[in-house]
């Protein structure tokens, strides 16, 4: 077994350390936004440790592909989607959250008996020889010989939870319910309706305050101009003059 130096200790516990916090930061934070960067947090400490393992392409991988590229385009979906903390209290199945902390827990100690009954009396290796032609052409002849089949089933495996996503996010509309443009256009310019948008609030009026309505060519005040929650304000005789004739 390769002696572990003082240095790779201490890198180890302390990017070990950030890599748990962010992974429970991601388990425990309420907003969906926060979770995400959480896991950022994450998977930049895993790129770490694979550099200082001797594994710089894995590590470059971890932070260019997967941090740089898919959790920042799952970053920016949230943001587009405007998921908040109030849409973690709304349980579409009743009792989610207490059989998905069983699973996991069950799932978690699986997982860390088999592995523990499996690498129980396995001698660890060193890196040199899997390395010895270069970490970059060792993992691609490990990739493309002994585990091509588990890689190109994964692959398999992506693609398709690509395409089932794709497949239940479409929504199907009813040919009834599709509106053209020139549909689009008659509804818009219907006698009633007004086309062009209309002045904000104060605009064309003796006064910037919002509370103003707006006014409109015919000299009449735009009522629609006005926020719902703020009350019209009254203006005064000065106010209320047209501009240059007010004593």
């Amino acid at each position: 077994m390769t002696h572990v130096s003082t240095g790779e200790q201490v890198a180890f516990w302390i990017l070990g350390s950030l890599a748990v916090i962010g992974a429970l930061g991601m388990v425990l934070a309420r907003n969906a936004v926060h979770s995400a960067l959480w896991l950022v947090v994450t998977m930049l400490n895993l790129g770490f440790l694979y550099v200082i393992n001797s594994a710089p392409f894995l590590g470059f991988v971890q932070i260019i592909v997967y941090t740089g590229a898919i959790m920042m385009l799952f970053l920016f979906v949230l943001m587009l989607v405007g998921r908040d903390a109030s849409d973690s209290l709304i349980e579409t199945l009743r009792g989610q959250r207490l059989a998905a902390i069983v699973l996991g827990i069950g799932f978690a100690g699986l997982v860390g008996t088999g592995l523990g009954r499996a690498l129980a009396d396995t001698p660890a290796a060193g890196l040199e020889a899997a390395n010895q032609h270069g970490n970059v052409p060792g993992l691609a002849a490990l990739l493309f010989t002994r585990y091509v089949f588990a890689f190109e089933v994964t692959s398999a495996l992506l693609i398709t939870a690509a395409v089932g996503a794709m497949l239940l996010a479409h929504v199907e509309r009813a040919k009834a319910d599709r509106v053209d443009q020139v549909t689009r256009m008659k509804e818009r310019f219907r006698p009633g309706n007004y086309p062009g948008p209309k002045p904000g609030p104060g605009v064309y009026a003796n006064t910037m305050s919002v509370a103003a309505p707006a006014r409109l060519p015919d000299g009449n005040g735009a009522e629609s101009s006005i926020s719902p929650i703020l009350p019209v304000r009254e203006l005064t005789a000065s106010e209320a003059a047209p501009k240059g004739t007010e004593k």
